[in-house]
């Protein structure tokens, strides 16, 4: 039945995506992140949708080419440039035949992030993008907020099999990292029972979060809840929040989940053999790129490549593992060439956002783009934090969040040149109700 159902919302809504090439993003972006085929055990567990929706994201910006305006954004050409990177770092690979599938599988992320500009170009268009990511991932929090709640916390929460956030690990840092977009959409959101729902799910998906038992999840929900607060211009809520709730959710989980987030602190290695093993991985990495400047390519923590290029780690007994790090796995995989770029794009993002904010924040027609530049500039707190010990490099969400500030930066600036400084637009008046009406609404 979730097979049918699937593949009749999947072809009912792919023939408006040759019309409007939005819904054929929004199609992507449902498939690749919630993997809704994946819930099912029928045809559509393995039929390849991700592959038609961007085969329809192609052909529509090929049928409306004459209405598109192109614009160019300095963190394109970085995208770019770690594109290529990618592809000479592969063609040099250790292990060509598992580099060059996994450089197929990633180049096809990238393209449909570098088309995404100029179809995801207006207010409405992002809003509603920002509204299928963070309804996409969050069904897992939601779920597994109530999963948790009804098993006293002894078991993990995962993500959608055969995906990159099928871990414990990965779906913990995915849902770190969307959860600042509930934020943004209960600001931006006047419907009461929407915000109702809203509000339900940023207490679900925390205690989802801390059910994933994972170690790095649980740094990267403490750093982002300080930036939620400090970036957020309504800042009662989350200061409940963090402060109610915290403690009960400490509270509620079991000793086996006491015992394991005890080990961040640790100094004893032995005691916790993945902590040892992600230790050993990164000091592997290390010397991998001082070894080859270009890296071991895609997919290189191998038990071969750990023989030839770190027998000492061998010698120890390491365990032959991934690095357990967006920065060790670029390093590894790509060099420090590879991770420069990397860590490059991560501060040209922060400082679009930054000045997205600068830009939108005295604007009553733009505080929508305020508090979405100030959410992501949360969101990418969270995966820099929880990054430095998941190795989720190339998961769609981040490059998203990068072509979204290129965009919103074009949005506002154009409203900004649009609008006259001493007069008060239609528009505005319009916000304005609206915003009194937001005001009466539940906090």
């Amino acid at each position: 039945m979730r097979d049918i159902l699937v593949t009749i919302i999947f072809f009912g809504a792919l023939p408006l995506a040759f019309k409007k090439p939005q819904i054929g993003v929004y199609l992507w972006a449902w498939i690749g992140y919630m993997n809704p085929h994946r819930l099912g055990w029928g045809f559509a567990y393995n039929f390849p949708f991700g592959v038609i929706a961007a085969a329809a994201i192609i052909l529509s910006l090929i049928i409306a080419r004459k209405n598109i305006t192109y614009f160019w954004s300095p963190i394109f050409s970085l995208l770019i440039i770690l594109n290529i990177w990618f592809l000479i770092t592969t063609f040099f690979s250790i292990q060509p035949d598992i580099s060059w599938t996994q450089w197929e599988k990633i180049i096809k992320i990238q393209l449909i992030a570098l088309m995404i500009p100029w179809i995801i170009n207006d207010k409405e268009k992002i809003h509603n993008f920002i509204w299928v990511i963070a309804l996409s991932i969050g069904y897992y929090g939601i779920k597994g907020g109530v999963f948790t709640l009804t098993t006293g916390g002894s078991q993990h929460v995962l993500g959608p099999a055969g995906s990159f956030i099928s871990g414990n690990t990965e779906i913990g840092l995915a849902l770190v990292s969307v959860l600042p977009l509930f934020w943004y959409l209960y600001l931006n959101t006047i419907q009461p029972w929407l915000r109702s729902g809203l509000v339900f799910a940023m207490i679900l998906i925390p205690v989802a979060i801390l059910g994933t038992q994972s170690r790095g999840a649980l740094l990267a929900i403490v750093a982002i809840s300080t930036f939620l607060w400090l970036k957020s211009r309504k800042k009662l809520a989350p200061f409940i929040i963090i402060i109610v709730f915290s403690p009960l959710l400490y509270s509620f989980m079991p000793d086996s989940w006491h015992q394991r987030m005890g080990t961040i602190n640790s100094s004893e290695d032995e005691r916790d053999s993945s902590a040892k093993g992600r230790l050993l991985a990164w000091e592997f990495a290390t010397k991998l790129a001082l070894a080859r400047p270009l890296g071991g390519g895609f997919d290189c923590f191998t038990k071969e490549n750990y023989l030839t290029y770190a027998p000492d780690i061998v010698a120890e007994g390491g365990r032959y593992q991934d690095a357990h790090s967006i920065y060790f796995e670029i390093l590894g995989e790509h060099g420090f060439i590879g991770l420069a770029i990397y860590l490059s794009l991560l501060i040209v993002a922060w400082r679009l956002a930054s000045k997205i904010i600068k830009i939108s924040k005295t604007s009553l027609l733009n505080k929508w783009a305020y508090d979405l530049a100030s959410m992501i500039q949360v969101s990418i707190v969270g995966y820099a934090v929880g990054g430095a010990f998941l190795g989720l490099s190339y998961f769609d969400l981040l490059y998203h969040y990068f072509v979204i500030l290129a965009v919103l930066l074009r949005v506002v600036q154009q409203s900004v040149s649009e609008t006259t400084p001493t007069k008060i637009t239609d528009q505005e008046h319009s916000i304005l109700k609206n915003a009194k009406i937001t005001s009466k609404a539940p906090i």
